[in-house]
C-alpha cells in the first residue's frame, strides 16, 4: 500500500506542477489529511487556491473551510506561495482570494 501511495503523490506532484487542476485538487486533499506527504494546512491552501483558479469549485469549498483553521499569518503565506507558483508557472497573472 505504501509503494502505491507513493506513485500517487508522485504523479500528482507531477500533474500539479504541470497545471493540471484535478492534481493539484488531489495533492490539497493529501496534504490536508497528510496522506503520502506530511500534513500542511499552507501547503493544502496553496494547491486548492491553483485548482480553484482553474474552475474547480470543490478546491474553493475545501479551500475556505481551511482558510477557517488557520491562522491569518498562515494563510498569506499560502497565498505567497501561490502567487510565486503563478509567477514560474502560469502565462498570465491571476488575482488570488483567500
Amino acid at each position: 500500500m505504501g509503494e502505491r501511495i507513493d506513485t500517487f503523490v508522485n504523479d500528482c506532484q507531477n500533474k500539479a506542477e504541470k497545471g493540471v487542476a484535478e492534481s493539484q485538487y488531489d495533492l490539497g486533499l493529501l496534504y490536508s489529511i497528510g496522506k503520502g506527504v506530511p500534513r500542511d494546512y499552507v501547503a493544502a491552501h496553496k494547491w486548492f487556491n491553483l485548482a480553484a483558479m482553474r474552475g474547480m469549485p470543490e478546491a474553493r469549498d475545501l479551500r475556505a473551510e481551511l482558510a477557517g483553521q488557520m491562522t491569518k499569518e498562515d494563510v498569506a503565506e499560502a497565498l505567497r506561495q501561490a502567487r510565486a507558483w503563478l509567477a514560474t508557472h502560469a502565462p498570465t497573472k491571476i488575482i488570488l482570494a483567500a
